[in-house]
């Protein structure tokens, strides 16, 4: 049988798509279709990969920046650190400064969402008596923030609910439950912007605008602060931080925006900066330590650089953070945003006809990402995540008392591992 040789280059593209390699016309060739995204990844095929959650493999390009960084650094690491770090570094500020639609000085580079969380709130100015909000849904780490917080400073942490059940949920009723919680005294409203147990996505734009109604009149020592854990957010919505309105933006990018593991994230209001101290000594601002040279009181204005904590890290991982962005770029933020909700929008769709299956997550797009959560009358959690990882599908269970199972379909998802994960419930329940 005779190829034509037109038919023979659309083989070959095809073939080196599905395989991993990049295009000769480029990586942004690679990312045109879902299948080609999937290659850049080497993950297990026997495996249906729905933690995305909780962490990710690393694409193609960003191995290779790490592997080219790490050889460098192998060679010649004290000279290689010297050159480099403050360039690379700032390359990766740019990046995620980009992505947010902000300034690259307002943008702290760190470890996780944990430790972007421990920093903001462990150095936030507050008075004796005055408020940190929360909700009772925020995870363990943003409590605990605050009730060291509150232990150091005297401020008072309150947690409410706002909602009362979350398929009942309503972006009008979240934001009238925060606006009647806040009293003269509230000073920090500190939230997820996707629950990391039930998978609900908080309306922060909504919030935002009412807080800035009640801000209007107050100075700005007593205005309410807008803290966000964005994680589950960050890497899938396209918004920019002035569109999501917060003064603090905290995520590790080493899940949905498919990161160097060990990197994440702090975006800064220009009055968030002006709210909080560092808390960790920074060798990113150069003024600062010129200033402890030189026995001097004053330090710079705050800015990401100094909120940025020194110490030696994995430099490789730190540096290769622009390559995650890059790749974001190239298969487009919209695109993701989209493939995303379409993907978690059917799982829900397949699991709500699962008998016995009760979805948490909410099933509007503006009230969820890409975590999906569900219940399964009768069987354990626990129970149901062993069972799906012996049929191949990895689902995880949501460290809270509730319990539930997550499942959370990304762009290295297919439509077939869907129906494959929606029959892996269905015989596990």
């Amino acid at each position: 049988m005779s190829v034509s040789r037109r038919s023979l280059l659309m083989l070959t593209a095809t073939a080196t798509a599905l395989a991993g390699l990049r295009p000769r016309t480029g990586r942004a060739a690679a990312v045109s279709d879902w299948a080609g995204v999937r290659a850049l990844f080497d993950l297990n095929p026997e495996r249906v990969h729905m933690s995305t959650m909780l962490i990710t493999a690393h694409p193609r390009p960003v191995r290779e920046a790490i592997e080219r960084h790490r050889a460098a650094m192998d060679r010649d690491p004290v000279e290689y650190l010297e050159r480099n770090d403050e360039r690379l570094t700032d390359e990766s500020r740019a990046a995620a400064a980009r992505r947010l639609g902000m300034h690259r000085d307002n943008i702290a580079i760190v470890e996780s969402t944990t430790v972007g969380v421990g920093l903001v709130y462990g150095g936030l100015k507050v008075r004796e008596g005055q408020e940190l909000l929360t909700t009772e849904q925020d995870y363990y780490v943003t409590h605990e923030s605050l009730r060291g917080l509150a232990r150091r400073t005297g401020a008072v942490v309150r947690m409410i609910s706002p909602f009362d059940r979350v398929a009942q949920a309503s972006e009008a009723g979240i934001v009238a439950r925060i606006a009647e919680a806040i009293t003269p005294r509230t000073r920090l409203v500190a939230l997820t912007w996707v629950q990391s147990n039930t998978g609900l996505k908080m309306p922060v734009a909504a919030v935002a605008a009412h807080l800035a109604e009640v801000n209007a009149g107050r100075d700005e020592a007593d205005q309410v602060l807008l803290g966000l854990d964005a994680v589950h957010g960050f890497g899938i919505e396209p918004d920019h931080l002035a569109g999501l309105g917060c003064d603090f933006l905290m995520a590790g990018c080493h899940k949905w925006l498919f990161g160097p593991r060990g990197t994440g994230i702090i975006a800064f209001s220009e009055r968030g900066l002006r709210a909080v101290e560092p808390v960790v000594p920074t060798f990113d601002d150069s003024g600062v330590f010129s200033a402890w040279y030189a026995g001097q009181e004053e330090r710079p204005s705050n800015n990401g650089r100094q909120m940025t904590p020194g110490g030696f890290k994995a430099f490789e991982h730190r540096w290769a953070l622009a390559e995650a962005f890059r790749l974001h770029e190239e298969i487009g933020v919209a695109r993701i945003a989209a493939r995303t909700r379409e993907l978690a929008g059917a799982l829900k769709d397949g699991l709500a006809g699962v008998r016995g299956v009760t979805v948490v997550t909410p099933r509007s797009e503006r009230l969820s990402a890409g975590i999906v959560a569900f219940r399964a009358e009768g069987v354990r959690s626990g129970a149901v995540v062993r069972r799906l990882r012996e049929r191949g599908v990895i689902a995880s269970v949501a460290p809270y008392p509730s319990q539930l199972v997550r499942l959370t379909p990304s762009i290295i998802n297919s439509e077939a591992e869907i129906e494959a994960a929606v029959a892996a419930v269905r015989a596990s329940v």
